[in-house]
């Protein structure tokens, strides 16, 4: 049965859920357009990650938007560091968390986006509660750590499908979800990046002027592989890039204490003279300008194992280095250099080939044209939220 148009003169509530960094940016044009929309209204929770230290990333949030409530998931005290076992605790306690706050809140709509243990916990919170839920980024493949599992369960969780790439819609339907409920929207991720100015030279002073950026998470490998591959990373940064390297921390995931310890070893050296230089996070704006800025620079290149580098990067121009298997199974523009674990001994040379010329322009990518945002806004308010027939779960085969 095809999805009704909502019928309501009512706006609908939507609650927007966000846990991380990792998803705030590409939920910021969603967010606004949500706010633009005469039909809908904006309810927007923080929880999971963002409440973590050093970073403190809800400050970021709470500085752009209002907050209805803070659902906290991971233990900040946990002396061991994140683990598995550890994240699978957390996302019982965000469910439970975010289930409270969904029944105070009475929303219309939940959306989340991507794969992570927060998305998760809004995810089954919502459907289990019988609230309407839209999925932002769903069909994708990424190995990650738990990623590739989480993102396709949160897909059978979904009502509403909102993916990226004509490939990840049609993933989502050979899952068993009915083609009237997948609207394929583009990756926010694009929305608003030409408005975007390249880094400043003073900007970029105080990141130490980088030529190479290095934004690496953890793999999921066991303790010495991870290490064995952050080592290998640093050394051939070292021995292919000239000018000056900046390191951004790795997302708050299981592993991480290993990837900031191998980074830190290096650019937390007593050496006043060392090329490398390390910060915690940057809002999306500086990042975005940062690698605007490297696209332009001849010796740029990110190297690492971020989506950004195979979304946003590619929307830029800017080569990107791609280790290990994080990223496994996601669409690849051909501004990326993929290098597997057993290409490790390679990567020196890999890094200086990405630079080419002929990499260092903007690239054809399958993630939509920039409007994204006005897109999800309207589907959540064109399709009627509390109609049974789009509450009921069943597979289309």
């Amino acid at each position: 049965m095809p999805l009704e148009p909502s019928k309501s003169a009512a706006p609908r509530r939507v609650c927007v859920v966000t846990g991380s960094r990792a998803e705030f940016g590409l939920l910021t044009p969603v967010i606004r357009a949500i706010e633009d929309h005469p039909r809908l209204d904006r309810e927007l929770i923080v929880c999971g990650s963002h409440l973590l230290g050093p970073a403190y990333t809800a400050r970021e949030v709470e500085a752009q938007f209002p907050v209805a409530a803070r659902v906290p998931m991971q233990d900040p005290g946990a002396s061991a560091g994140i683990t598995r076992l550890g994240d699978a605790a957390a996302a019982g306690r965000g469910t439970e968390g975010l289930a409270r706050a969904f029944s105070s809140m009475s929303p219309d709509w939940v959306v989340v986006l991507g794969d992570r243990i927060e998305a998760f916990a809004a995810a089954a919170a919502a459907s289990i509660g019988g609230i309407a839920l839209a999925h932002i980024h769903g069909g994708d493949r990424a190995e990650g750590i738990a990623d590739e599992a989480m993102r396709h369960a949160i897909t059978k969780l979904s009502h509403l499908h909102l993916p990226a790439s004509p490939t990840s819609a049609d993933r989502i339907e050979r899952m068993g979800e009915p083609r009237d409920r997948i609207r394929l929207v583009g990756s926010p991720a694009i929305d608003g990046l030409d408005d975007i100015p390249p880094l400043a030279d003073p900007d970029a002073r105080s990141m130490g002027d980088p030529s190479c950026v290095v934004l690496l998470h953890p793999s999921g490998l066991p303790p010495a592989r991870e290490r064995a591959l952050v080592i290998a990373i640093i050394d051939a940064v070292d021995r292919a890039t000239a000018g000056n390297v900046l390191c951004l921390a790795p997302n708050h995931d299981p592993g991480r204490e290993i990837v900031v310890a191998a980074l830190g070893g290096r650019t937390n050296t007593p050496d006043s003279m060392s090329r490398w230089t390390s910060v915690e996070h940057l809002p999306r704006p500086a990042f975005v300008a940062l690698l605007k800025r490297l696209a332009r620079d001849p010796r740029g290149v990110l190297v690492g194992n971020s989506s950004s580098g195979l979304i946003e990067a590619a929307a830029v121009g800017l080569p990107i280095v791609n280790v290990g298997p994080r990223q496994a199974g996601r669409e690849q523009p051909p501004n990326v250099t993929d290098v597997p674990e057993g290409r490790l001994g390679e990567l020196p040379a890999l890094i200086a080939a990405a630079r080419d010329a002929d990499r260092r322009r903007r690239v054809a990518h399958p993630f939509g044209d920039g409007r994204a945002g006005e897109r999800i806004a309207a589907a959540l308010a064109e399709v009627d939220a509390r109609d049974p027939a789009l509450l009921r779960k069943r597979n289309s085969y």
